[in-house]
């Protein structure tokens, strides 16, 4: 595949023409093998959709820390995070009792080396590998769905 810039889609804020928008940081985590790209996802807690591990940022910790946490905490994995934010996605958060609200998501690759049964939200999640193609099919972000399709390891410096 061999993509060594973002692939980037316009980028379309659902709400965000109604009010300010919210910056997340997300773990792509990815393994190779038998040659093969494999991409992991969870479950969101509430709708149960398939999503990347995301959360706020946090201080004292770099975008790709963050992100590094996240797959931890919501996906059970730990590996080395690339500095590199491969692109971004809009979506909107769900909020019980409030508007949605408008976010978009900074994506950092997460090679993963291991991972664990038991973590913080195991059981509020699922978490499943998928090749690039499935897990594209699987997530409902157009920019996001790119993003995975797209995502090759070898270019990652």
């Amino acid at each position: 595949m061999g993509v060594t810039q973002p692939v980037q889609l316009p980028i379309s804020i659902p709400g965000g023409a109604k009010r300010q928008s919210r910056s997340q940081f997300a773990a792509l985590c990815y393994r190779v093998k038998n040659g093969k790209t494999q991409i992991l996802l969870v479950t969101s807690r509430r709708t149960q959709r398939w999503i990347l591990p995301k959360g706020w940022p946090e201080d004292g910790l770099t975008p790709q820390d963050c992100a590094a946490k996240e797959a931890w905490e919501e996906a059970g994995v730990k590996g080395k995070s690339n500095s590199r934010c491969i692109g971004i996605y809009s979506y909107e958060k769900v909020l019980e009792g409030a508007d949605n609200l408008p976010c978009i998501a900074m994506v950092y690759p997460v090679k993963v080396s291991k991972t664990q049964k038991d973590y913080p939200e195991n059981d509020q999640r699922r978490r499943k590998w998928l090749s690039r193609k499935e897990a594209a099919a699987r997530v409902n972000e157009p920019e996001l769905k790119k993003l995975i399709r797209t995502f090759d390891p070898k270019a990652l410096k």
